[in-house]
């Protein structure tokens, strides 16, 4: 009876078990404010503002502040409208809000002293953050702050504990991370006793930025004024007749912040509206007035809650244990907060040409973290939401119109391309599309931009990388790991180009696929760096993530990476015992203490022994086991896995997010099976971790795993029974899953 009642409870609401607090602490670099599944507004409290730079040098601490909030902290800077989550890096934090009464202050202090800005004290126990809806006490003058949010339009709700003048302060310099010369420029501009509008430009990660913003409030303004934070901007010429620190309507300059008076009764609440475009304030105030036309705080909540609810049911389980629970609903949670739509609601937005485009049949996605996400993130994204990741790759071929290189996306947000980390793993993204049935586009076209992107020659080391099957070091840096994501890419455009019938394509990039050997070095027995003369490098350390050759990780995870072809890889070690051997070492082998003084971008977190769940490149790798005849130890690893690296916890992410790939991680092992090569059609089998998984495959069909007696004991699987009959080998297919049915694991100690 017990039993029933919690699956009644579980199917009634899925959004209890999101904690979306857990990954905030450390380096899970999560937010935990308020947005929407896939959202363009990510409304989230700061509880600091760093400085990019410290006397001159890089300041370590901006990296604990990639989503801008820090659990650790205990002051609140204010609320802002854009956040990454889960990077290694970071932008954003636009357009932040902050309630304050007393003396105005309109700089936000110090975590130390609080009292000098308009920062404020919290604490957790005074915080709640839920699916689409976050809460806080700001203890320094006991205002209840409230957040909700539509795609477009961020809602705050600051409610007053007496009669006094109210201060909304509005902060267009704050940025997750600051320097300098990030703020391009800002305006604001006043059009009615409710109403501002204004823009943003700014040169940080996206080299050229501009967002647009309409604010309204649901009381008119008393009085307001706005604040030069920098001394050199002196009025000056014309401007300067006018007095503009207060009740003057518009404000343009480097460095601006303002405020908003209002008279408010004791227990009074003053809601904002504040809506994101990247075309214009017309566009931002369209995009209000359409999602969130009027003042029903709890009516925006509430389907802001439906529609996570609706999210999170796309793929539903049943656990007798709550950590689980709690742990895949937040995972499926942060799995769809990235990509990011990126258009208004008429279908405009600005492209990476910086002209206004329309997007035409597909809703159009920014924030593309590809290095990671392609590996598990857009697999997932094929199986329970295929229209989305399908508006997904058009938003990568439009990228790729739009750019003067014939580039496809690397790592894009804004109309912008950092070109963050390495390969072109837009094609592995295009490629699972187009070969797993999910490409209502012209896949033709897409295969083209694909090609165009793997034969720029000027891109990376491409252009040796083609001549001498292997990008050199003293050319091109990390040329190991490049050389062998370009093979894998590679290998992904073969096999969509056989799929469309383009057999010269297919031979051309299936020879290509095979570049991993061309760096292979038997008598070290790893993949290692060579040079342009074909020597490969010296004094080489398989352990050191300093090595030449390699971009977050070492030889040893790197000479993994081959997820195309992973039968030559074991030939290339010696067959299947021996490399089974080195992957027990990998795992169980004990790091020195010196590795983790002398590394800046690893620490402990992530690692179990030397495989770095914490970085990407490792992601497929307990289920390379299957390919040399050990599935058992891929059982037992990836069980380790979901232990030791995930918990529901604010500490609970063994490492970054990184834009989703993490979760997606976990969801896909804790059902059952993993993509290890997107592109293919295959998955390889795990261990379920949880005790029944429903997919929803739509058109009413539903593919449901079952785990019998599976415990944290029993994560060895016995027999696997198909729709009623015996099911052998160690991978599935994607179209038996898109058949539906019922795919039983029996599990054993």
């Amino acid at each position: 009876m017990i039993t029933v009642q919690a699956s009644s409870a579980q199917t009634k609401s899925l959004t209890q078990y999101v904690k979306p607090l857990n990954g905030t602490q450390r380096m899970g670099h999560v937010y935990p404010g308020a947005t929407v599944p896939f959202g363009m507004v990510q409304l989230s409290p700061d509880t600091d503002t760093i400085p990019y730079e410290m006397n001159g040098k890089y300041n370590p601490d901006v990296y604990k502040y990639c989503a801008g909030y820090q659990y650790d902290d205990a002051t609140i800077v204010g609320f802002s409208h854009t956040h990454f989550s889960g990077t290694g890096h970071s932008d954003l934090g636009d357009f932040l809000i902050m309630p304050t009464t007393g003396a105005l202050q309109l700089n936000p202090g110090t975590a130390a002293h609080p009292e000098s800005g308009y920062r404020s004290k919290f604490s957790h126990a005074n915080e709640t953050a839920s699916p689409a809806y976050y809460k806080v006490k700001l203890d320094d003058q006991n205002i209840t702050a409230e957040l909700t949010a539509s795609a477009r339009v961020g809602m705050h709700k600051y409610t007053f504990p007496e009669k006094t003048q109210a201060h909304i302060i509005l902060d267009g310099m704050h940025g997750i991370y600051n320097y300098d010369d990030k703020n391009v420029w800002t305006f604001f501009r006043v059009e009615n006793d409710t109403l501002v509008t204004g823009y943003r430009q700014t040169n940080g990660w996206a080299r050229t930025r501009t967002v647009y913003f309409a604010m309204s409030f649901s009381k008119p303004i008393k009085t307001y004024g706005f604040r030069k934070m920098d001394p050199a901007q002196a009025y000056r010429g014309f401007w300067g007749k006018f007095k503009q620190d207060k009740d003057f309507p518009e404000m343009a300059g480097h460095r601006i912040r303002s405020y908003f008076d209002f008279d408010v009764e004791a227990g009074e609440a003053v809601q904002i509206k504040f809506a994101l475009s990247s075309v214009s304030t017309e566009g931002a105030l369209l995009n209000m007035r359409t999602e969130i036309p009027g003042w029903d705080f709890a009516a925006v909540k509430a389907a802001g809650e439906a529609a996570w609810e609706q999210e999170l049911a796309k793929l539903s389980i049943e656990s007798k244990e709550q950590e689980t629970l709690e742990s895949f609903y937040t995972a499926m949670y942060h799995a769809a907060l990235s990509p990011t739509i990126y258009m208004d609601v008429d279908g405009r937005y600005k492209g990476l040409d910086q002209n206004i485009h329309t997007a035409s049949g597909f809703t159009n996605y920014t924030t593309f973290s590809l290095w990671d996400t392609y590996r598990a993130l857009h697999p997932l994204l094929n199986l329970v939401q295929p229209q989305r990741n399908a508006d997904m790759v058009q938003s990568m071929l439009a990228h790729y119109d739009q750019s003067v290189h014939k580039l496809l996306p690397v790592w894009s947000h804004y109309a912008n391309d950092n070109w963050c980390m390495i390969g072109y793993h837009s094609v592995s993204v295009i490629a699972d599309a187009v070969m797993k049935g999910n490409a209502p586009f012209d896949a033709n076209k897409a295969l083209d931009a694909c090609v165009a992107s793997a034969r720029h020659r000027s891109y990376d080391g491409v252009g040796a990388y083609m001549d001498m099957g292997y990008v050199p070091e003293d050319l091109s840096g990390a040329s190991v790991s490049k050389t062998l994501e370009y093979a894998y890419d590679d290998w992904a455009i073969a096999q969509m180009a056989k799929k469309l019938g383009r057999n010269d394509i297919y031979e051309e990039f299936l020879k290509r696929s095979g570049n991993f050997r061309n760096v292979w070095n038997p008598a070290t027995g790893y993949m290692q760096a060579k040079l342009k003369d074909g020597s490969f490098v010296t004094e080489f350390d398989p352990l050191s993530t300093h090595q030449k050759g390699y971009i977050e990780g070492n030889a040893w995870n790197y000479s993994l990476y081959v997820p195309h072809d992973p039968k030559a890889l074991i030939a290339l070690m010696g067959g299947n015992k021996a490399f089974v051997r080195h992957l027990d070492s990998l795992f169980t082998m004990h790091l020195p203490d010196e590795f983790f003084a002398h590394t800046e971008d690893i620490t402990r977190d992530g690692i179990i022994g030397n495989y770095v769940h914490g970085n990407e490149p490792s992601h497929h790798v307990a289920y390379l086991y299957n390919d040399a005849g050990a599935p058992r130890k891929t059982q037992e690893r990836v069980r380790m896995i979901l232990k030791h690296q995930y918990k529901s916890a604010p500490d609970g992410l063994g490492g970054n997010d990184d834009c989703g790939q993490m979760s997606a991680w976990y969801i896909f092992s804790s059902i059952g099976f993993y993509p290890v090569a997107p592109g293919s059609n295959q998955y390889a089998i795990g261990s379920p971790a949880v005790d029944k998984a429903v997919l929803q495959l739509g058109g009413g069909k539903t593919f449901t795993i079952v785990a019998h007696n599976q415990s944290a004991k029993n994560v060895h699987v016995k027999k696997i029974v198909l729709n009623g009959k015996p099911f052998n080998g160690y991978n599935i297919d994607h179209e038996t899953i898109l058949a539906g049915g019922v795919m039983e694991f029996y599990m054993e100690n």
